[in-house]
């Protein structure tokens, strides 16, 4: 009885359309948002935010860069892992270049310049599509990560290769480097991926939005109506880029610390997608909670044995972790093929009808 619209009336085009219509939604949004920036930081220790608040944080804004291309746009890409490589490298040479700016513009700079190398790498997305277009984003992959392996200069000639990152402070507490807290990391990147998603909800709910689900839908079409499809793809290719290149960046500076080339290798291109097929094509809320699901899958199936009473090797618990993700993809995509966004939509709808089954 609790999640009713009865009452809630819409004087005007704007409410009607609004992305969070109902007061409800608009309530546990905002309840959400207090426990990320208020109660976790609080009362979570320091593994839970290092080893599982930050990660799927960085999982979910990748995610998302993902979902723009291939869930709104319709342009599937396995190149997500190398253009967060993009952004992770050019956020180094930006950050050792220039040491008195404030990293997170770099971060913010950095996704530019995947931006970038995404609109070259998606030209060939006007001629060609599905297969083939997997086809090139896979030899962008490959073609950047031997870029990572090959060109010392991008990690400033580091003998061992891999990016270090150094220390940097905001407003005098240090963000980046082995000083630096779980909970300064944790709120930096929140605000970052906070302040990305509402740009993302904004965009695809509008004229860029709208224009790239035509063209999802039927591509011809769209330009029949006046759509530019060159124009349209590139800007998808970019924003997703532009997403992936800072979700990169904020994954070698406020997680790991420091980074090798095998990190962005096709793996984590792999993990990527599963993390949007499941959570839901189109669908932003699905991005958190696909990358929630993938992630936390491989922590609960150590800690959850161990806890009763039942040791599982990690090599067992890895077999586990794709042989699970292996069947939640094959049944999401015969039962509900938009995912766990779709479930909790419909979940919501039942809500506002309930009792009535109609």
């Amino acid at each position: 009885m609790f999640y009713r619209e009865a009452g809630q009336y819409k004087t005007s085009y704007a409410a009607d359309m609004a992305v969070f219509p109902i007061r409800q939604d608009r309530i546990g949004l905002a309840v959400m948002l207090f426990a990320a920036f208020v109660l976790v930081p609080v009362f979570g220790d320091q593994f839970f935010l290092s080893s599982v608040m930050i990660p799927t944080l960085v999982f979910s804004l990748a995610a998302i860069g993902l979902n723009i291309l291939t869930g709104y746009t319709g342009l599937i890409s396995l190149g997500t892992a190398a253009f967060m490589g993009v952004g992770a490298y050019s956020c180094y040479k930006l950050t050792t270049a220039f040491p008195g700016v404030n990293v997170i513009v770099w971060i913010l700079a950095s996704g530019f310049v995947s931006a970038g190398v995404g609109a070259l790498f998606g030209l060939p997305s006007l001629r060609i599509k599905g297969f083939y277009l997997v086809v090139a984003t896979l030899a962008a992959q490959f073609f950047l990560q031997w870029c990572f392996v090959r060109i010392p200069w991008l990690v400033n000639y580091n003998t061992s290769g891999a990016i270090e990152v150094p220390e940097r402070k905001l407003f005098g507490l240090v963000i980046t480097g082995a000083n630096a807290t779980p909970q300064v990391r944790y709120l930096v990147l929140l605000s970052i991926v906070a302040a990305l998603t509402w740009f993302a909800s904004n965009l695809v709910h509008g004229r860029v939005g709208r224009a790239w689900m035509a063209v999802r839908d039927m591509d011809i079409a769209a330009e029949l109506m006046g759509i530019r499809l060159l124009t349209t793809k590139l800007l998808a290719f970019a924003v997703s880029s532009f997403y992936c290149g800072v979700a990169g960046a904020l994954m070698v500076f406020l997680w790991y610390g420091s980074a090798e080339p095998e990190v962005f290798t096709i793996n984590q291109s792999f993990l990527i997608l599963f993390m949007v097929i499941i959570g839901g094509l189109g669908s932003l809320i699905g991005c958190f909670m696909g990358a929630a699901l993938i992630y936390m899958l491989p922590i609960v199936l150590r800690l959850l044995p161990a806890a009763l009473g039942v040791p599982i090797a990690s090599a067992t618990v890895e077999h586990l972790q794709f042989i699970i993700v292996g069947v939640l993809i094959i049944v999401f995509l015969i039962v509900e093929p938009h995912g766990l966004a779709r479930l909790w939509q419909t979940g919501k709808q039942k809500l506002r009808i309930w009792p009535f089954p109609y």
